[in-house]
């Protein structure tokens, strides 16, 4: 009976809401007692996902499911990485979120269908809309972030375009969720790249919704994929 793997699967969930919620609002408080709290909480967000992801997909040994759970180990990573203030913690958090891109990217690949222009023409898009300026921003503010920045906007975008090739194998809802998920996340990124760079001032509304979107995006991405039958 597959009843506790439910009922655990349900409860890290559960968890995982409450953290995305607690989180989100600490984000735009301002004062150090939110961000010691943050210290806690923040750090808290993956593993509770990857708990109820893992039960969820327990015993699954495809690159979809092994892909996904390397993606939010290097998630985990950045997110207490950007925790610090530091270039040195930016550029940490930059390479672990680039290598969790990486990682879902190489997951979506590997159960891709033939080929949607109309997918590649919007991640393309995308990455012309925002790359640029989000690197020309990065230069103005902090000449070596330039390289770094506009790597990682080519990577992300990359992720994007993978997933909107899953193929028709997948369930129509799964691939909706996974898509979905993947364009919050990088939707999360373009705002945290406005916040960082464009803006004069700090907006704590603008830094609750980069971690709405991109708690929501995470949470997405792993239902969809938990979601996939066992045998695609």
């Amino acid at each position: 009976m597959p009843r506790k793997p439910a009922l655990a699967t349900a409860a890290s969930s559960s968890v995982y809401v409450a953290l995305a919620a607690t989180d989100t609002y600490l984000a735009g408080r301002p004062g150090a007692a939110a961000r010691r709290a943050r210290f806690l909480v923040k750090p808290a967000l993956m593993p509770a996902l990857s708990t109820a992801f893992v039960t969820a997909t327990r015993g699954r040994r495809s690159a979809l499911a092994r892909g996904t759970a390397a993606a939010q180990f290097c998630s985990w990573a950045g997110d207490t990485a950007l925790l610090g203030r530091s270039e040195p913690a930016f550029l940490t958090g930059v390479g672990s979120f680039a290598a969790a891109h990486v990682a879902y990217g190489t997951a979506f690949t590997s159960v891709r269908g033939p080929r949607r222009p109309t997918g590649l023409r919007e991640a393309g898009a995308l990455w012309a809309t925002t790359a640029p300026l989000i690197t020309l921003a990065a230069r103005r503010r902090e000449p070596r972030l330039a390289g770094p920045v506009a790597g990682y906007a080519t990577i992300i975008s990359a992720m994007f375009a993978s997933s909107t090739m899953l193929g028709p194998q997948l369930p129509a809802s799964s691939r909706a969720s996974i898509q979905a998920g993947t364009g919050l996340f990088l939707l999360s990124d373009t705002l945290l790249g406005i916040q960082k760079f464009l803006l004069p001032q700090p907006s704590a509304r603008l830094e609750r919704a980069v971690m709405a979107t991109y708690t929501l995006g995470q949470g997405l991405i792993a239902l969809g994929v938990a979601t996939v039958p066992e045998n695609e």
